[in-house]
């Protein structure tokens, strides 16, 4: 009888070991990271990536949108997303000083409120971030992109001395212009 208990207790063991080992080689939103060098100007974002899986992204409340206008983001999913930055930078016409920071957004219809937040490490990014903590906020346009994207992604590209951060997802882009 205490082999049966034993062998089953293993067992169950066995189950959640694999469970864990399976969840954290394939998770649902898997840590990207995105890194760009222009003009000599170095930078990494590192986020959560979420799929789309049929669900309305971005709206209003009523409509059961996954991430309502108005409410704090973490620009991903999971962990924060934090963004560094090798020198001093114009964040979409914003002095900001190299380093690390989080980078969360508040989505709207026509633009997102895009901030800079010094608390950094933080892994359960579901709380909002202490404001008082925030290095700037911008607003940004939003933009309508013609092919639906299912997973959220964050892209670099270069226009001259400008480097343009886009935060793709659904059918809405968000380009953040970057100078040095």
């Amino acid at each position: 009888m205490l082999k049966k208990i034993l062998i089953g207790f293993g067992l169950l063991i066995l189950a959640v070991v694999l469970f864990f080992a399976y969840a954290s080689l394939f998770p649902a939103s898997p840590r990207k990271e995105t890194t760009f060098n222009n003009n000599g100007l170095d930078i990494k974002v590192s986020y959560g990536q979420p799929s789309k899986k049929g669900r309305v992204i971005f709206g209003e409340e009523a409509d059961k949108a996954l991430q309502p206008y108005g409410k704090y983001w973490r620009l991903g999913a999971n962990a924060a997303t934090e963004i560094t930055f090798s020198k001093d930078v114009v964040f979409a016409g914003k002095a900001v000083k190299a380093g690390s920071y989080r980078m969360y957004a508040v989505p709207g219809a026509t633009s997102f409120q895009v901030s800079l937040n010094s608390e950094l490490g933080v892994n359960l990014a579901y709380q909002e971030p202490d404001y008082k903590l925030d290095v700037l906020k911008v607003d940004v346009a939003t933009s309508a992109n013609p092919a639906e994207v299912e997973k959220f992604v964050i892209e670099f590209s270069a226009d001259g001395t400008t480097t343009n951060m886009d935060f793709m997802w659904d059918k809405v882009v968000v380009r953040v212009p970057i100078t040095n």
